[in-house]
């Protein structure tokens, strides 16, 4: 979280809205472990990492969304021989679930 911090604070001091991406749990091999973060203003800027590759610019998509509504939401990412290659996923076999809330001052 340290690593995220000066960014979100340079983001509050602008009155900007933001939402925390938190990875919760993770089963198999996963990029992050549990407790990885990403920060996200509403302009888009980012700080932290839940993920990469195909997962992160699906969770900051989240992300502006519940900055604009308000209502958290919990996301998984995960792929199964069965699924379809198409769906978001992690290349490495695992699965992650991440949290995703607004920060209200």
């Amino acid at each position: 979280m340290r690593d995220i911090l000066p960014d979100i604070e340079k983001w509050r001091t602008r009155g900007e809205k933001i939402a925390i991406a938190t990875v919760v749990s993770m089963q198999g091999s996963a990029p992050r472990q549990p407790g990885a973060k990403l920060a996200v203003s509403e302009k888009g800027e980012l700080a932290g990492s839940v993920s990469g590759g195909c997962v992160e610019p699906a969770v900051v998509q989240t992300a502006l969304e519940v900055i604009k509504h308000g209502r958290p939401q919990m996301l998984e990412f995960g792929i199964s021989e069965a699924e379809n290659i198409e769906k978001i996923g992690l290349a490495c076999g695992g699965t992650i679930h991440v949290f995703v809330e607004r920060l209200d001052w």
